[in-house]
């Protein structure tokens, strides 16, 4: 109870309170815009909490995405293109409502239903988070290498149609980990002969490049302005929210529920989870002929899913330090450099921080009706920027956050390398996601496997003794092995 006390306590301060404020107001800005990303939104905002005390700085991120995730809603109903990847599972469903004269139900679904959804993986998390943590301190090195192979597992078989593509973006990841001194030798690794490459691909400007540089790149090609749906002022958006309430209970919990556990897989996030839950809405409605028509039960649920995603991503990123989705990734660096690192330890020795966090979760999706709102009142003027002066200020914002790192322009170059990789990697269908993953945790699974190794006296067997390690192991087999399964089955049918 003292430790909930002192979170509140490290909350309800003026400067963290206008921190959440701002953080929210620019979530929004960023996330209306279509094609930046609330990864990009958190990976520009990283410089930023340089200069803020811990709790402030995790508050501005998690206060960011969840904004961003939802503003996404806005231009995808508009303009029927998305704010971001999350809002793209529904965007035709969102837009074709808009076009049938009721843009009020698009848009106070996609507030709303955003607001149930985060609120019920904060309420997950919270309770989740640390009863993982008290099993977490059992964890030996045996076990959090089966983890982290869990993970990457995860992050090439939810990574979209080509799981080849999802394995080749994984190894890159890989390769990049591998970089520096950062082994069990200690041995200059890929260095070059380069004292900056000595301590390694910086994460930071790696993820700066990737995620926004890239964009930058990518809005170069683009030319068309595309046009808005409706001209007329918007009514009131919540007129007609507590009737889907009432009329979709079982699609706000399920989409819920999806949403936080897919975002608890390593990898995956809201997009995913945004776009599995459309799926399954589509699957079980007892009006499946109306999806793609402008139906609003499958933004009721896709909408919560994607919000509920940010809690669970929280879930291992926390107990484990292997990051949820890019988002969670990009905070466990900033975790990492304000000596709050992500473990089961951080629950023992820091609680009153974990409360702090869970209670910036709560805030920031109670905030997000009011100033939800007043985005969705200014949006047209926000839609109205021309990518002419957005895009400048974008760059110089990657260049300068990338500098601040190690005041070094290294990081500007990491940062460009890493903006072409990743433009031309989405342009022939390589997901950017399970490459940043495979960079946080690159040495993460080297460093386990080599003390299991030595641990073991080189017996691999040693890697299934420990029951949790023996049940994560054998689970990393069967989901590797499943495909193979499953394909066994079918011919098996199909001869039969």
């Amino acid at each position: 109870m003292e430790a909930l006390q002192a979170g509140f306590g490290l909350v309800f301060q003026p400067y963290v309170l206008v921190v959440i404020v701002l953080s929210a107001v620019y979530g929004l800005f960023v996330g209306a815009i279509p094609g930046l990303t609330a990864t990009m939104a958190t990976a520009l905002l990283v410089p930023v909490t340089f200069f803020m005390p811990p709790v402030p700085a995790v508050a501005a991120i998690v206060t960011a995405t969840a904004m961003a995730i939802f503003s996404g809603d806005i231009p995808a109903a508009l303009l029927r293109m998305p704010g971001t990847p999350a809002s793209a599972a529904y965007a035709d469903e969102a837009y074709k409502l808009t076009k049938s004269g009721r843009p009020e139900l698009a848009l106070g679904a996609g507030l709303v239903f955003s607001v149930l959804g985060g609120i019920f993986g904060v309420i997950v998390l919270a309770l989740a988070a640390p009863a993982l943590a008290e099993i977490a301190l059992k964890f030996s090195s045996f076990e959090y290498f089966w983890l982290v192979m869990l993970g990457f597992t995860c992050a090439v078989f939810i990574s979209g149609a080509d799981k080849v593509k999802g394995c080749v973006s994984l190894l890159l990841g890989l390769l990049v980990a591998c970089v520096g001194l950062e082994n069990p030798a200690a041995a200059p690794r890929w260095t070059f002969g380069n004292a900056e490459l000595a301590g390694g691909i910086p994460l930071i400007p790696l993820m700066i490049g990737m995620f926004a540089f890239s964009e930058v790149l990518r809005y170069a090609v683009l030319l068309a302005k595309p046009v808005m749906a409706v001209d007329r002022p918007l009514a009131n958006v919540f007129a007609e929210q507590w009737a889907l309430v009432k009329r979709y209970p079982k699609q706000l919990l399920r989409g819920s529920a999806l949403g936080t556990a897919v975002g608890a897989l390593p990898g995956a996030g809201a997009d995913i989870a945004a776009w599995m839950s459309y799926a399954i809405s589509k699957r079980f409605s007892k009006e499946p002929h109306k999806f793609g028509t402008g139906h609003v039960e499958g933004i009721v649920e896709s909408g919560a899913a994607n919000n509920s995603a940010l809690g669970g991503a929280w879930i291992p990123a926390l107990v484990f330090g292997i990051p949820g989705d890019s988002i969670t990734a990009i905070a466990i660096g900033v975790l990492y450099m304000k000596n709050m690192n992500p473990g089961p330890t951080l629950f023992v020795h820091n609680p009153q921080n974990i409360y702090a966090v869970f209670i910036v979760f709560l805030l920031a999706q109670l905030l997000m009706l009011p100033l939800g709102w007043m985005a969705i009142k200014a949006a047209k003027q926000v839609l109205r920027i021309p990518a002419a002066v957005l895009m400048p200020l974008i760059l110089l914002f990657c260049i300068v956050g990338s500098f601040a790192i190690n005041n070094s322009l290294f990081g500007v170059g990491v940062m460009a390398v890493a903006g072409i990789v990743a433009f031309f990697m989405e342009r022939w269908g390589f997901p950017v996601a399970p490459t940043i993953l495979g960079v946080v945790l690159g040495t993460m699974l080297e460093e386990h496997f080599f003390s299991s190794l030595v641990k073991a006296d080189g017996n691999f067997l040693a890697f299934f003794e420990r029951p949790i390690a023996g049940a994560l192991g054998a689970l990393v087999l069967v989901v590797w092995l499943s495909p193979l399964l499953a394909r066994g089955l079918a011919r098996l049918r199909h001869h039969s």
